[in-house]
């Protein structure tokens, strides 16, 4: 038995759950691991973050008993050790929205109605004064991935000068459409970090999991990641729908919030190209290529977006469009 499964038994004999049965779950782009606990007719879930690996369980522990005490629905801690990187949660199920709308397309307007309505509610919580801030600096800054894990592989290197000049556009776009307006964003708020528990009343509904990397940032940022994802496409009608329905219910001005999440969405998806593009070529996980093309797809289309012109030009002279992805690909499996 290696060190880190002996203090991961030591911690679930201590929390009573030596005895259960594990299975693991499906983990995310992180270093974290999961597992499902079985113990009579008891369940509950296995975080294993080691800190050797740049984890660290204490925001998820802080952020969830924020997010609980607004009446959301966290999973509830229900033993941790921090320092060697374990929490025992609250198992809130399978039924992810992902796979629910997957089996019944039908359910997908009311799933992200529902979504969307506990993003107003978010952005009604006071926002920790050491939460990360998003401003339009460096959130131009945080586009540097796609850089070196995007163009570069895919044979159009950078030139320094070239990553200044569009930091400075990026900057200067976000400055007028997001300005100085934060809220309390989860961050990755999509369809498989969302869970539909029916047996709960009004927003408790629905279950709230990958939270711990919240940030304070522009309310359009938690949209953004729900309706343009990465990973599935959404019924055409269904973003213009949900976005009425959220300003509908915030009182913000159509225009300019659609202005403030085409100016994220850029910043955003163009980030994630180069993201995604680590995870394959550095960190051997070149399933992610696949979710390329529609990346670039949202981040067209937030280019298209009329008043972003300057950006888009910006960013389609230094950034390549992604033909080459078997280059990706080959690269990741070597």
């Amino acid at each position: 038995m290696s060190d880190r499964a002996a203090l991961c038994s030591d911690f679930l004999s201590q929390a009573g759950w030596g005895d259960a049965t594990r299975a693991p779950l499906a983990g995310d782009a992180s270093a974290r691991r999961y597992e499902r606990l079985s113990l009579g007719d008891r369940t509950a879930v296995l975080m294993d973050a080691p800190a050797d690996q740049g984890q660290d369980v204490r925001p998820f522990v802080r952020i969830a008993a924020l997010l609980s005490a607004q009446g959301l629905s966290a999973p509830d801690v229900l033993a941790q050790d921090a320092d060697a990187g374990f929490l025992l949660l609250e198992d809130l199920g399978d039924a992810l929205f992902a796979r629910l709308i997957e089996k019944d397309p039908a359910r997908e307007t009311g799933l992200y109605r529902a979504a969307a309505e506990t993003l107003v509610a978010l952005r009604k919580m006071p926002v920790p004064e050491d939460l990360p801030v998003f401003t339009p600096k460096h959130m131009a800054q945080m586009i540097e991935p796609a850089f070196d894990w995007f163009a570069k592989p895919l044979g159009r290197p950078v030139e320094t000068a070239d990553q200044q000049a569009l930091f400075t556009v990026f900057e200067t776009v976000l400055d007028q459409t997001i300005g100085e307006t934060f809220a309390f964003c989860l961050r990755d708020c999509h369809a498989e970090n969302l869970l539909w528990l029916p047996d709960r009343t009004g927003l408790a509904r629905v279950g709230l999991l990958d939270f711990q990397d919240a940030v304070a940032a522009h309310p359009a940022y938690d949209m953004v990641s729900l309706l343009q994802d990465a990973r599935r496409d959404l019924s055409p009608a269904l973003e213009p729908e949900i976005i009425a329905h959220y300003v509908s219910l915030t009182g913000d001005d159509p225009h300019a919030f659609r202005c403030a999440y085409s100016a994220i969405g850029a910043q955003r998806h163009l980030r994630i190209l180069g993201v995604f593009g680590r995870l394959s070529l550095h960190f051997g996980k070149p399933h992610y290529i696949d979710f390329v093309p529609r990346v670039w797809q949202h981040l067209m289309t937030c280019l298209g977006t009329p008043g972003l012109e300057d950006l888009r030009a910006a960013v389609l002279q230094v950034v390549p469009e992604p033909m080459a992805l078997d280059r990706l690909r080959s690269h990741a499996e070597a």
